[in-house]
């Protein structure tokens, strides 16, 4: 009769997944159950044109898009325009987002940001990653965002925290650094579906894959998922 001991090993490697983690079929199972999951994903972020998408996820930096919400309406409706932001005084403008955190440095990259957009680009946000990362304070997240959101151009993949995470937890990238994940989930996704995918992982890490306790019996991806802390 075996042991306990063996039985437990042996039940433990009856566990472990038999297919490649980034195997394409895989991929494409994942992709598939996440787009039935969260049909109605989109930016969480409130905005009527490319521009106010721009100041607001400039503003979602280490802030919730709720919290970017509430300011928002008030900001654009004092400040309408490329050109009324580009005219502001720093202090001015600090006191308009100091609820979202680190204002002075939100201030700041918004107001060089606007008047860039006045000055090289006639008032309107530029369409290309190339063009988007010229302006103050805009990494390829929030390119990624403005491009994927605003003009519906799929130039790369947004990874924000949930993105992060939940790629690493499903073993679709063993990096930390967001440059290095998005170019590994470039590789795997079709481009088809870079945009779709990041607002549905969104989506599923606020609903279901939360942080600090994944809700695992209620996720769409559970059994392609060999996370250590799942919580089933």
């Amino acid at each position: 009769m075996p042991s306990v001991k063996v039985a437990t090993k042996a039940a433990a490697k009856a566990k472990k997944p038999t297919i490649k983690s980034t195997d394409p079929k895989r991929v494409a199972e994942i992709l598939k159950r996440l787009e039935k999951a969260y049909p109605d994903a989109k930016c969480a972020l409130h905005h009527n044109n490319a521009f106010q998408l721009l100041v607001a996820t400039i503003l979602s930096a280490q802030c919730t898009d709720v919290r970017v919400n509430m300011v928002t309406p008030e900001l654009f409706k004092k400040y309408p325009t490329p050109r009324d932001f580009a005219a502001l005084r720093q202090e001015v403008l600090e006191q308009d987002i100091r609820s979202t955190g680190f204002y002075r440095n939100k201030a700041r990259s918004i107001i060089g940001t606007a008047q860039h957009i006045v000055k090289e680009y006639g008032g309107k946000v530029p369409q290309t990653m190339e063009e988007l990362l010229t302006l103050p304070g805009v990494a390829r997240k929030t390119a990624n965002v403005v491009l994927g959101s605003a003009f519906g151009i799929a130039a790369g993949v947004v990874v924000d925290t949930h993105v992060q995470r939940i790629s690493r937890r499903l073993d679709l990238t063993k990096h930390e650094a967001p440059q290095k994940i998005e170019q590994d989930l470039m590789k795997l996704i079709p481009q088809s579906k870079w945009i779709a995918f990041s607002h549905e992982v969104i989506f599923h890490g606020r609903e279901v894959c939360i942080a600090r306790k994944p809700r695992c019996a209620e996720c769409p991806v559970e059994d392609l998922c060999f996370s250590k802390d799942k919580t089933v």
